[in-house]
């Protein structure tokens, strides 16, 4: 047995790694076990990070094909994936070494191996064969997720292919079918349209984004179709089978079926939780359908002193930041510090497709379900200076208020740098803003920030520029 720690963190992801430095920060004695041969986890290595890279790569990728249009000239810029893939992993090995030095930095211990709790308050390692076993007053769960696979398309890594595989494909397919129009198919989608395949989104749900503003969704799907994506909501798929050297799909719509073909199909259809063969049930931590139950306002499991964090929890949005909110909070109140529970309704929704998506708060149809005199209003990036002087002119900002005490609910933003933007957003919720206290900020010209300010002068009746 190692020496007795005050904390132990299966799981060295965005919500496994930074509640390790914020514990250790409080004083806490804290190790980290990671099965991977480096820390970060998904997010890291299968991730945010690996995925934004690939999009940033296609953002450059598009630019030069309209830097003409701004007096710059380009000739024959084409995709060199083999150094596209070098890139992404320089940017991942980079950040991991991150982690490693943050670790050293805050005197937190990190064991690679796979982990599972086979005492209240002891964690086993296999690793090559070997176990040991280490003792911990808390044990904070944060093993995260996994693609989840459909019965009759399990991914293959070679035509038919999860968020995993994607990242490490060695060509660009002459056609992409992406299953799924949540965050993970819309940004894949998007990579591999500005990479030169044909790609077609099918989404079950009768909108790409459902989470989304349903305006926000209309105007994705718009710009998509623009761009060349063919998009087919209120479709399922119904089998999927090898047909030469690609894949026949069928699909279905309103009763009827169609058929479609394509050289891989991408299933980005949700995750699930690794939470099997932790333990866990075992030591009286509430399980339902893999997911740990916890309090949410303090991170505990039905056993107090093993907490769990991020996509393992049963009502987590699957965001890094939300994990990384809640390493913080359950470790600083296992430390014993006065703790704030997250508002869930405050957490920014970004989505790095072109065009961008943020937003944060309600949506206009949830302020109206919630039972609120809703006001909306809209301001439009073709009105915007800065947009036009970029050439970024698609998307609007949509700001919802509740008309009595004139209460921000909500901003949704579908544009260039939205994911950037929604910041502004996210502070004023916190602070409880009003609309005219957001328009009476000072925005600076030009700006692309100028449009939050725009829109709620809109939200109140007395738009300026438009």
């Amino acid at each position: 047995m190692s020496d007795p720690k005050d904390l132990i963190v299966i799981g060295s992801g965005p919500g496994g790694y930074v509640a390790a430095i914020r514990a250790a920060q409080l004083g806490q004695k804290v190790a980290v076990v990671e099965r991977d041969p480096l820390f970060g986890g998904t997010c890291l290595h299968r991730g945010c990070i690996p995925t934004k890279a690939l999009l940033h790569t296609a953002s450059l990728l598009d630019s030069t094909r309209t830097s003409a249009s701004f007096g710059v000239k380009v000739a024959g810029a084409e995709l060199d994936l083999g150094k596209t893939h070098a890139y992404k992993n320089k940017v991942v090995k980079k950040s991991a070494k991150g982690i490693e030095f943050l670790f050293k930095k805050n005197g937190v211990e990190g064991i690679h191996g796979t982990g599972r709790m086979v005492e209240p308050h002891v964690v086993e390692v296999e690793r090559d064969g070997e176990t040991t076993r280490h003792e911990a007053r808390h044990v904070l769960v944060a093993t995260g997720s996994v693609p989840r696979d459909l019965p009759f398309a399990r991914a293959d890594g070679e035509r038919i292919l999860n968020s995993d595989h994607i990242l490490q494909v060695d060509r660009v397919p002459g056609s992409l079918v992406v299953l799924g129009a949540g965050a993970v198919g819309t940004e894949f989608a998007s990579v591999f349209s500005s990479f030169g395949s044909a790609v077609t989104l099918v989404e079950m749900l009768p909108r790409m984004l459902p989470a989304e503003d349903e305006e926000i969704s209309a105007e994705l799907e718009r710009v998509f179709k623009k761009r060349g994506i063919q998009v087919r909501t209120a479709t399922k798929l119904a089998s999927v089978e090898t047909k030469g050297e690609g894949l026949a799909l069928a699909l279905e719509s309103d009763g009827e079926t169609s058929s479609l073909e394509a050289e891989m199909l991408l299933v980005a259809v949700g995750r699930l939780p690794v939470t099997e063969g932790l333990g866990l049930e075992e030591l009286g931590v509430e399980i339902d359908r893999g997911y740990v139950q916890v309090d949410p306002e303090t991170m505990q499991t039905a056993v107090p002193h093993i907490y769990a964090i991020g996509d393992v929890n049963q009502t987590t949005p699957w965001l890094a930041h939300v994990a990384s909110a809640e390493g913080i909070l359950a470790a600083e109140h296992m430390a014993g510090h006065e703790t704030r529970p997250l508002n869930y309704d405050n957490v920014p929704s970004v989505t790095f497709c072109d065009p961008e998506v943020g937003s944060v708060g309600l949506t206009e149809a949830e302020a109206r379900e919630r039972g609120y005199d809703v006001a909306v209003g809209k301001f439009p990036f073709t009105a915007l200076g800065k947009a036009a002087i970029e050439g970024k002119t698609e998307g609007f900002v949509k700001v919802v208020r509740e008309t009595r005490y004139d209460e921000l609910l909500g901003v949704h933003i579908i544009g260039a740098h939205a994911t950037d933007l929604i910041a502004e957003a996210g502070v004023a919720r916190t602070l409880e803003s009003t609309t005219e206290e957001i328009f009476r900020t000072v925005h600076a010209h030009p700006t692309l920030s100028e449009s939050i300010a725009e829109a709620a002068h809109a939200a109140l009746g007395h738009a300026i520029h438009i």
